[in-house]
């Protein structure tokens, strides 16, 4: 059947004709929902390993699909530009970070119009579509997501930072529809958020088409603020200290089969817990975290049991990730608040080498602890491997493609008046359904001088201002033993490769001036 992509002006004229609503009429293709949530650690969820209570999620990697070698670009606003795009984050026009870095077109801060947004091509081709959350990929008004495609949005355009409004620390303004609101003091972000896409949810109920959802969530990215009743779950917890956690992870992890059981954990970058000068301190930072963990996933929750009251669930396809690593981020900039409350200022430091468990290394960097997530996809009316762990790789601009996959959208030559430039993704669907991925596919990753390029089992890493480091990710998934000496051929292939790449997607040396 011959694939439509159709204009934006059709959707006031499907807007004339509520009155269709028959069983004969009903858009059959899938709704879609794509949940980022930002700093999440690879091992914070149930499923990967964690003590933290994430029951809705793990059901859902359960009666779904888990990626456990699933990658992103290791930094928020670069991760959410590739995931919008299905290109890389150079492509799509946010390089290093945002617009305070330089003036220089590969760092203008927001989306290009190069690029179009999974919204643009959905919406073009009758889906309805809705964001909810954080976008940080365009601060001004004319960047915003209701210029990118998405027909309604509630969130906040710029970055992380509100939890209960207002935010002391980080001015961050919450709007619905472009008009700004002012939430009561009882908000709380996670909550906020996922009440918006309910009433979202709500509305669709009657609608005949399907519609696209995007939940970017702030949670648990720093300051460490959330619910007392969420804190108290937790209290104690983490008075043993990093090792024990981080041990007791990696055996669970063992038992669910993420990891392999001949395998041992890589070196730890904390100190000992008996070092530690305010263990109360450090424990609570943890404690705080975990909650916040734990809110998110209360509320997803809440958005599936919204989706089976509607009779929506069924044919809705959920896929879960996050932007980055764990973030290494170490501060308490509000030493006379206790830290959780709306008071408090504060990152948990040296616990992202828990959240990360087994990976070295975290957000910014393209080792593994940086660039990994896992991610689940679930769809009861689609045929995927229902409970089965993927752990060949796929990236963030893979979303994309599988979106327009799912949609049966085909990506256009030009939108706009602006011809667009080709997609770096490709639809991990085949993945999903149990088909073995390209092996000779190329992945790479650039941030602030930390690169990355790997095909096969062979991936090449450098910190920046670092000798690049060579490593067998099959045999050694947590970069233990360099073989950049052993395997010298192999290492300026791959480096041969990434400066093809980086000329080719005008990726700049890191600093810029």
């Amino acid at each position: 059947m011959k694939r439509t992509f159709y204009r934006l002006q059709v959707l006031p004229f499907l807007a004339l004709f509520p009155f269709i609503t028959s069983a004969e009429s009903k858009d059959k293709r899938p709704n879609i929902i794509v949940i980022l949530v930002d700093d999440m650690g690879y091992s914070d969820l149930g499923c990967m390993g964690s003590e933290i209570n994430t029951p809705n999620l793990d059901k859902l990697a359960n009666q779904g699909v888990l990626f456990t070698n699933f990658y992103n670009t290791s930094r928020c606003c670069p991760s959410r530009a590739s995931l919008l795009t299905g290109q890389y984050q150079w492509d799509a026009g946010i390089g290093h970070m945002d617009n305070t870095r330089s003036n220089a077109p590969e760092y203008q801060g927001y989306l290009n119009n190069q690029s179009i947004t999974i919204a643009e091509a959905l919406g073009s081709n009758g889906y309805r579509t809705f964001m909810s959350g954080k976008w940080h990929v365009g601060n001004k008004r004319e960047h915003w997501p209701d210029k990118r495609g998405f027909q309604q949005f509630y969130g906040t355009p710029e970055g992380g930072g509100v939890y209960f409004y207002p935010s002391r620390f980080y001015k961050r303004d919450v709007y619905k529809n472009g008009k700004q609101v002012h939430p009561d003091s009882t908000w709380y972000s996670t909550d906020g958020f996922t009440d918006a896409a309910l009433e979202f949810i709500q509305h669709e109920k009657s609608q005949t088409e399907p519609f696209f959802m995007y939940m970017a969530y702030i949670a648990p990215h720093f300051p460490l603020q959330a619910k007392p009743e969420d804190i108290a779950k937790y209290l104690g917890q983490y008075d043993k200290g990093y090792d024990e956690v981080r041990k007791a992870r990696f055996k669970k992890q063992k038992e669910l089969g993420i990891v392999r059981k001949d395998l041992p954990i890589s070196a730890p970058t904390y100190p000992e817990w008996e070092q530690v000068k305010n263990k109360d301190q450090e424990a609570r930072k943890m404690e705080v975290y975990a909650a916040m963990v734990d809110n998110l996933d209360q509320n997803i929750g809440k958005l599936i049991q919204e989706l089976k009251e509607h009779q929506l669930y069924e044919n809705t396809v959920i896929m879960f990730l996050s932007d980055n690593g764990g973030c290494p981020s170490n501060f308490n900039k509000t030493p006379n608040a206790k830290i959780g409350t709306r008071y408090s200022n504060s990152a948990y430091g040296k616990w992202h080498n828990v959240s990360n468990t087994p990976l070295r290394y975290g957000k910014r960097r393209e080792h593994e602890g940086g660039i990994s997530t896992p991610l689940i996809v679930h769809w009861p009316a689609g045929r995927i491997k229902h409970g089965k762990i993927i752990r060949e790789p796929a990236h963030i601009n893979d979303i994309m493609p599988t979106c327009l996959e799912l949609s049966k959208t085909t990506y256009p030559d030009t939108y706009k008046g602006n011809k667009l430039s080709k997609l770096d993704g490709q639809s991990f669907m085949p993945l999903a359904k149990g088909k073995v991925q390209d092996r000779k596919r190329y992945y790479f990753w650039e941030h602030e001088g930390n690169k990355a390029v790997r095909q096969g089992d062979w991936k090449l890493v450098k910190l920046h201002k670092k000798p690049w480091e060579l490593y067998h990710v099959k045999d050694d998934p947590y970069e233990m033993k360099d073989l950049i000496d052993q395997y010298p051929d192999k290492a300026s292939e791959l480096e041969t490769k990434y400066h093809a790449w980086a000329k080719d997607h005008g990726v700049r040396a890191w600093p810029l001036h």
